[in-house]
């Protein structure tokens, strides 16, 4: 039975892109939170899949970002982002020795298990991934199409060879591989069937799983709350995510409709804690790439009090 209104307890969120945080709105809309005593109020920013969005989710400066402003001012206890974006904003804020972060840790792999994927332009004649040697593909810098391509195509090139442009938001960068100004985009969802529809071809796709951040005023127990409801809300949408479609749809902002949309890859699992293992794998990776600073540690950047 769902706890009284007057008992709930207040938490507040931020949020961007429905693709990522589609288990958070579903719990919410769907009374998973209240049924944990919890009064979830979600913070949405502007990010980089919102077909009106602005420039605000690609300042180089990522803690002058909306959604990274607002934790850092203390107007939110709790952010997601893809698992690299994270571990940057976890490490930087935890290394700062100047104090001027809020700090933040990683305190779960998230329940969203993203698509992202990069597509070209039939007419440019790109065919496989080691076409695009030397060739700038349109990410947003420090989010989740700039670290999952970087993911992918190593396996197809060697680091030197990968480049990258920042070519605005998703619809930007799609406008930008139609006009040819780019020979490549990485895109997420709904973006990737909006690109399939107006005739795009897929190159390479893979999952990028969340991670969720939270400061040390957010306690344990409340955490598990919250994963608890995510837990239920990934489930229902893996049992029906054209139910939840919309929210995904709405991104788009009319580009495609319900039938375009690929639902397959709309694909959620239980928030679980972050291991020491998966710690030292994906810093080590993010360092060799030069995108966090060194001296970094799980103890000071990870911590799993929500299963303690």
């Amino acid at each position: 039975m769902s706890a009284t209104l007057d008992r709930l307890q207040p938490v507040t969120v931020s949020m961007m892109n429905a693709i990522h945080d589609l288990p958070l709105l579903v719990a919410r809309d769907e009374g998973f939170f209240r049924d944990e005593g919890l009064d979830v109020t979600i913070l949405k920013t502007p990010g980089t899949g919102q077909h009106g969005s602005d420039h605000q989710a690609l300042r180089d400066n990522i803690f002058s970002r909306t959604m990274e402003s607002l934790y850092d001012g203390g107007k939110c206890d709790q952010f997601r982002m893809c698992e690299w974006g994270i571990m940057k904003r976890a490490v930087e804020s935890n290394l700062d020795l100047e104090e001027k972060h809020r700090p933040a840790k990683i305190v779960a792999l998230g329940s969203a298990m993203s698509s992202f994927a990069i597509v070209t332009d039939p007419k440019s004649g790109i065919y496989e991934p080691e076409q695009l040697k030397n060739e700038p593909i349109a990410v947003s810098p420090f989010n989740g199409s700039h670290f999952t391509m970087l993911k992918m195509m190593e396996g197809f090139l060697k680091r030197s060879d990968i480049k990258w442009t920042n070519a605005g938001t998703h619809r930007e960068r799609l406008d930008a591989l139609r006009a040819g100004k780019v020979k490549a985009a990485s895109l997420q969802e709904p973006w990737i069937s909006v690109a399939e529809a107006k005739g795009a071809r897929v190159l390479i796709e893979s999952r990028s799983t969340r991670s969720e951040a939270a400061g040390d005023e957010l306690d344990g127990p409340t955490l598990a709350k919250m994963f608890r409801a995510e837990t239920r809300a990934a489930e229902a949408i893996n049992r029906d995510p054209g139910k939840y479609a919309h929210y995904i749809l709405d991104e788009a902002g009319g580009a495609i409709g319900p039938k375009e949309l690929k639902l397959w890859r709309i694909l959620n699992a239980p928030p679980q804690p972050y291991t020491r293992d998966r710690f030292d794998d994906n810093y080590q990776w993010t360092l060799g790439w030069g995108l966090v600073p060194p001296g970094a540690t799980y103890e000071n950047t990870v911590s799993n009090r929500a299963w303690q």
